[in-house]
């Protein structure tokens, strides 16, 4: 696996994305990235701001979809989470036609920009998104540039990959993969994750 000798040391004070395939331990990484600011580096909890964007855990044949940072790190819970009212739903698991997809889309895009804003306007130090590209499904990538700059250090993670498609998702998919091109060129360190 490539994050084998990854030094979280080399993340600290940086902007770090890992962007991959499904099941790929993107969110995994990103929890073990916030416990080794607490535990090791022993970050004040409060200073962490952590944006959970996935839908809950799904396991489809045999590999887990989904999956929110606190299912890996129970710590995490100590640090600023910024939540949101209901659950992120994923379009493309869920809908069965293309104006489900939107629908859906837009109902995750509505929670995800509520606290992406929110944090853009009382930012802390350390910055940590799961699943940007459930907001990147609608959202504009201005204010999700906007708020990592303001940040000392940013980690996150994003789906960027080909088995989630179906035949009414292509133009969807290519606007995803699109906009997340684009977020890895403005990132300093982007890993892909297989």
């Amino acid at each position: 696996m490539f994050l084998n000798k990854f030094n979280f040391n080399n993340c600290i004070g940086y902007k770090t994305l890992l962007y991959g395939e499904i099941n790929t331990k993107k969110t995994y990484y990103t929890a073990k990235f916030i416990q080794f600011l607490v535990e090791t580096k022993n970050f004040e909890p409060n200073n962490i701001s952590i944006l959970d964007f996935a839908p809950p855990l799904h396991i489809i044949k045999d590999m887990k979809v989904g999956g929110k940072v606190k299912d890996y790190y129970n710590g995490s819970i100590k640090c600023n989470n910024l939540y949101f009212k209901g659950e992120i739903i994923p379009p493309r698991l869920k809908s069965r036609n293309v104006k489900e997809l939107y629908n859906i889309a837009c109902d995750n895009y509505k929670k995800t920009y509520e606290i992406l804003y929110l944090f853009k306007e009382n930012p802390t130090p350390v910055l940590i998104i799961n699943d940007i590209s459930i907001y990147l499904h609608i959202g504009n990538r201005k204010l999700l540039l906007d708020s990592i700059r303001k940040v000392n250090t940013f980690f996150g993670n994003s789906y960027y990959g080909s088995s989630m498609k179906s035949d009414f998702t292509k133009f969807f998919n290519l606007r995803e993969k699109r906009l997340v091109e684009n977020l890895i060129k403005k990132i300093e360190f982007s890993y892909f994750t297989g």
